[in-house]
């Protein structure tokens, strides 16, 4: 929008109902109401959004009342739950993170280098860690006849709720609270729970990062194809299992017995077949053995003759077929059993043309998508939601939109939680500039934080953008400022006397 000079109409600044644009719609808590700082007179903004008059929002007009037409007068749009940033992050991280997964899987231990058996299984542990993702249950509340007294006055006094009386009387205050959030469609209160940091193992991350995915890349698959770019290959990418070995030879043996049958049923080519000499059945085992030996080649030269054959139409040509087959095979026209010397007399007899080996990601020239499909992706923190939301508040702000006091606070409050004290007067001076103001009890917790983070110069700031903006700072934050400022000159003042 900016690079095509278009301006964001006020209709499209889509105010949620707790006063959340698009600048803050996807900071985590999602359809909650910013903590502004000061009392909200619900009255008075009932009375400003026109609810004496009749014109105050609907946020869906009553059904078969008036038509859906958003650009009707009291028409507000209701938007959905969706997905936070947060939330969003996690899930391409968690997708990324399967693909690696899948890619070792498939490699082996020779995706990692070479590691010994352990570290392939830590490795592998790792991954599906990280693809699990954190535990879900914790943000389930306790059953209240399971919770002691503490636990109860810590739910009721978090909520704001009386705490006196017997552990029936909180007991039954509990159950009532919960009733009406549920009603109400409010989160349940959770005890916080401090997150736990990972623990960093740079020798984890490094083998990690030595799986890469290949995607779409043409020229891989290729060497992969022609066994040339693989050095130490899996064992399980060659060996062929007993199993599925059986499974071949098993198939291989009915596809022979119903050609067979084919061409008794088949008179016309009864006239024209040759006797068989006495030695059948050895020459049959012997085709057995080699057969045993070169499973490989049985079927790739199988899958390339299917290719080249069109489709017959009539069960007579389909016998035809598979008599052809059956004499190619008393040729004995196969290909070495070395797959690297099979792969090149595949090319000298021009079975196949490598040129014609492409992808999607060819056909449609879409290789920046590969790109981005095999990037890693940005792991989520709150410095960085921090960041892009100050970035979307500006663009939103010179495009012509107008963020609501209540994005402003949620931007103020993730840096809060950050904690990152660079963003604080960035956030102010925005919201100065557009004609809002915090309370007072926001503006000090956020100075106090500045003091105890040792940033004396960023509250010395924000008191100083407090003045200029006409905001009165109490007496007593301004005095601890102040102390902390006295402080820290006569520190420097000792260290350079000392020097």
């Amino acid at each position: 929008m900016a690079k095509d000079n278009q301006f964001i109409a006020p209709r499209a600044m889509i105010l949620s109902r707790k006063y959340r644009t698009l600048v803050s719609s996807w900071i985590e808590p999602l359809q909650e109401e910013a903590d502004v700082g000061f009392e909200i007179d619900y009255i008075a903004r009932y009375v400003v959004e026109g609810g004496l008059t009749g014109e105050r929002k609907r946020w869906v007009p009553r059904r078969g009342k008036t038509p859906l037409d958003p650009d009707a007068l009291g028409f507000a749009y209701s938007n959905p739950m969706e997905t936070s940033f947060k939330q969003c992050c996690l899930e391409e991280w968690k997708i990324y993170h399967r693909k690696l997964l899948k890619t070792l899987r498939n490699e082996g231990p020779s995706a990692l280098g070479d590691v010994s058996e352990a570290d392939y299984i830590r490795v592998e542990e790792r991954l599906k860690k990280i693809i699990k993702g954190p535990d879900q249950n914790a943000l389930k509340p306790k059953a209240a006849s399971k919770m002691i007294v503490s636990e109860l006055k810590e739910e009721l006094e978090a909520q704001g709720l009386p705490t006196d009386g017997t552990r029936q009387v909180l007991y039954q205050r509990v159950q009532k609270a919960r009733r009406i959030n549920r009603s109400r469609g409010r989160p349940l209160w959770v005890p916080p729970v401090e997150e736990e940091e990972e623990e960093v193992d740079e020798e984890l991350d490094e083998l990690i990062s030595r799986i890469k995915l290949e995607d779409g890349n043409t020229e891989y698959w290729k060497l992969r194809f022609l066994g040339e770019s693989l050095t130490n290959v899996h064992e399980k990418d060659i060996v062929v299992e007993d199993s599925e070995l059986h499974d071949i030879l098993d198939d291989a043996e009915a596809l022979e017995d119903g050609t067979k049958e084919a061409e008794e049923d088949d008179v016309d080519e009864e006239e024209e077949a040759v006797e068989q000499p006495e030695n059948q059945e050895g020459d049959v085992i012997k085709d057995k053995v080699v057969e045993r030996a070169k499973p490989l080649q049985m079927i790739g030269v199988q899958l390339l003759k299917d290719s080249e054959e069109t489709a017959p139409s009539s069960k007579k040509s389909r016998r035809r077929v598979a008599r052809a087959s059956i004499e190619d095979d008393a040729d004995e026209d196969w290909l070495p059993e070395d797959i690297h010397e099979a792969f090149k007399v595949m090319r000298e007899r021009k079975i196949f043309d490598v040129s014609d080996m492409f992808t999607i990601a060819d056909a449609w020239g879409w290789s920046w998508e590969r790109e981005l499909k095999n990037k890693m992706p940005r792991k989520w923190s709150q410095e960085w939601e921090v960041e892009l939301a100050i970035k979307i508040m500006q663009k939103v702000i010179e495009l012509g939109g107008t963020p609501t006091i209540g994005d402003c606070a949620m931007i103020l409050r993730a840096a809060v939680r950050a904690p990152l004290p660079s963003a604080f007067l960035t956030i102010l001076q925005t919201t100065h500039s557009l004609g809002y103001a915090f309370g007072s009890p926001l503006y000090n917790e956020v100075i106090l934080l500045c003091l105890d983070l040792g940033e004396v110069d960023a509250a010395i700031a924000i008191v100083a953008d407090m003045e200029t903006t006409g905001i009165k700072v109490p007496d007593q934050t301004l005095d601890k400022v102040l102390f902390a400022r006295h402080s820290v000159e006569s520190t420097s003042d000792e260290s350079a006397a000392q020097g």
